[in-house]
């Protein structure tokens, strides 16, 4: 069973997110995320299946 992704753009998966969660009481991903798409780096529309 592979891991289910949650960020087709920048790979995170859901463990992704609960690993870093747990280490700093709240998940900073999202906050990359919008970093990342705020520079136009994301591609959701491609890598997502759902193009999304």
């Amino acid at each position: 069973m592979s891991e289910e992704l949650i960020c087709y753009c920048f790979g995170y998966s859901r463990k992704d997110i609960e690993k870093d969660f747990k280490k700093h009481g709240k998940s900073l991903i999202l906050e990359r995320i919008k970093a990342e798409k705020a520079k136009g780096n994301c591609d959701c529309a491609q890598k997502n299946p759902k193009g999304r």
